[in-house]
């Protein structure tokens, strides 16, 4: 995993001390909020990225943190009906529609403490009853969506490349799950589209001839420009100089790579209608257009390949997620010194890629197990 740091084995239990905090959420006792909120406001104070842990329940723990102090959360809640790791928690629930409302309260109460700027990832599994596969991550999705003011601006298809075990005889093996990205506000959220592109394979110049990454040199357009019917002659002169700017653009590093549309040449990347697209306007206008590859790289699509954990690396956690899983999320919309939240942590993985960047990271679990192993991860070398 790029870009992810490690502490040195010294000290552990000391390390230990300082990363937890024993919550008791019992109704009622008012010490045991009252300490939660003091040491998250001494932690938010604190310079140091070491993750914060909470022993307690999510919804319990969320209540005392302050109004818009978070700037992520990244989370994956326990699958419903397949938690046999515990007695008590979400995902226990008699029915899946009791399940979607404790999830739903959850994140209402996490909107809150959310920042104006702030996003949620949510990785949620699906779940059968019976022979009916319910449909679990898009009941959360349009509750949260319809009745609380969250906005989805990605579903992210993670695709697990290789399927657990399924003795199932009469339906096809599943391979993916959803990763929702929310915000709280459609406009004014952050977002750093640069911190996750992918960087652009340098350009070289080849028999005296700029050529792209891709293999774009020109020849081909000029060719093309050059025998056009569809083009005039001054279409053709304008077509022509513009190809030259852009070839210049790439000598000078301005550009990494494009691609070329010419009238009645190549396929069109847009509506045929010159009244909802520029482009066709384009077209129709001067007879070409460019499409200009970002000089800092391409940004991620929405289908992620990622393996999972090793569930046997992680004993007592029925799914853990990757730590790659985490890596664009944190990257992208928390900012470098802010605060990521996991309010299911279970092994750690959101708090260990956050500390890795640079984030500070809040880590919640009912399970005082899982904590441990989320200490254990962050204090230990790898």
């Amino acid at each position: 995993m790029n870009g992810i740091i490690f502490l040195r084995k010294e000290s552990v239990l000391q390390e230990r001390r300082e990363l937890n905090v024993r919550a008791k959420n019992d109704i009622g006792n008012i010490g045991a909020d009252v300490k939660i909120r003091q040491d998250f406001d001494r932690y938010v104070n604190n310079k140091r990225t070491r993750p914060f842990f909470i022993h307690g329940d999510s919804l319990g723990v969320l209540k005392q943190l302050p109004s818009e102090s978070i700037d992520c959360c990244v989370t994956s809640p326990p699958y419903w009906g397949k938690r046999q790791y515990a007695t008590k928690g979400i995902g226990l629930e008699k029915n899946y529609k009791l399940y979607v409302k404790s999830l739903v309260e959850i994140f209402i109460e996490l909107r809150r403490v959310l920042k104006k700027t702030g996003s949620f990832w949510l990785n949620i599994g699906d779940s059968y009853k019976g022979k009916k596969l319910l449909g679990i991550p898009w009941r959360v999705a349009f509750e949260l969506t319809d009745n609380h003011g969250w906005t989805l601006r990605n579903d992210v298809i993670w695709n697990k490349v290789k399927g657990g075990l399924d003795n199932t005889k009469d339906r096809l093996g599943n391979v993916y799950e959803h990763v929702f990205h929310f915000v709280k506000q459609e406009k004014g959220y952050f977002y750093d589209a640069d911190a996750i592109r992918s960087k652009p394979s340098e350009s070289k110049v080849v028999n005296g001839a700029i050529v792209s990454a891709t293999g774009v040199s020109g020849v081909r357009y000029k060719r093309q420009i050059e025998l056009s019917t569809d083009l005039s002659c001054e279409e053709k002169k304008n077509a022509f100089q513009a190809l030259e700017n852009l070839l210049q653009d790439m000598r000078d590093g301005k550009l990494s790579d494009f691609r070329m549309i010419i009238r009645n040449q190549q396929r069109t990347t847009h509506s045929d209608s010159i009244k909802v697209s520029g482009r066709a306007k384009e077209l129709k206008d001067k007879g070409f257009y460019f499409l200009k590859y970002h000089p800092n790289g391409s940004k991620p699509r929405d289908l992620w390949d990622i393996i999972p954990e090793d569930t046997q690396k992680r004993k007592g956690h029925y799914a853990p997620y990757p730590v790659d899983l985490c890596r664009i999320p944190i990257l992208a919309t928390c900012p470098e010194g802010g605060i990521v939240i996991d309010p299911f942590v279970g092994t750690g993985t959101t708090t260990l890629t956050a500390m890795g960047f640079n984030r500070k990271s809040v880590g919640i679990d009912i399970s005082d197990e899982y904590i441990q192993i989320s200490q254990n991860r962050c204090v230990s070398l790898f």
